[in-house]
Parts: structure tokens; sequence; C-alpha cells
């Protein structure tokens, strides 16, 4: 299962991390991983190198976590993650059982 937590602050998203594996058909060609993994590269491409905001962007193994700066206003790289959240939101309906979305305040 894929386990994709968003991190919010004051009503706004500030960042999320995004780890595992969907399990829905074997590797290579699993359609929910693909789907996943080509969001979240969007998302991270979008906020860091076109919209130019601060963030911390790390890989960790099968994971991948991005926090916008604290001290970046970034509305519009918020309103990205918001968009991400929806499509992990949408998949994990679409594809029962495998991703698990969670929010947090922070």
């Amino acid at each position: 299962m894929i386990t994709a937590e968003f991190f919010k602050k004051d009503g706004k998203m500030r960042g999320f991390f995004v780890r595992g594996h969907a399990g829905y058909a074997d590797k290579g060609e699993d359609i929910v991983c693909a789907s996943v993994s080509s969001a979240v590269q969007l998302s991270a491409n979008l906020i860091t190198e076109c919209f130019k905001s601060k963030a911390n962007v790390e890989v960790e193994g099968d994971g991948i976590r991005l926090n916008l700066d604290p001290l970046d206003g970034a509305d519009a790289a918020s309103k990205v993650i918001e968009g991400l959240l929806l499509h992990l939101e949408l998949l994990s309906d679409d594809f029962k059982g495998t991703i698990k979305v969670i929010i947090s305040e922070v």
C-alpha cells in the first residue's frame, strides 16, 4: 500500500511524504504506482522548478518528502500540494486498498 501523508499548517498545505508500493499489479505493470509516481514528480517539479518556491525535497528509499520553507508564503505551491492530495484521494477511491491518505496538522 502507498501511504501519502500531507502536512497542513494554518489552513495551508506545507508538504507531503509519499512512500510505499500500491501492490495493484506486478512491478513495472502497476498503473496505480505509475500514476502516483508521475503526480508526485510533477508536483515537486512545479513547486521547485516552475514556481521557484523554497522547499526541502528528500528521496528516502521508496519515498519522497517535500516540505515548504516555513518562511516562504508559497501560496501557489500550497495549491499544488492540495491538487496532489485531491488526485491521490480520487485514485484511492478508484483503486480501493492501494493508497492510504493522511492529513496531519503541524
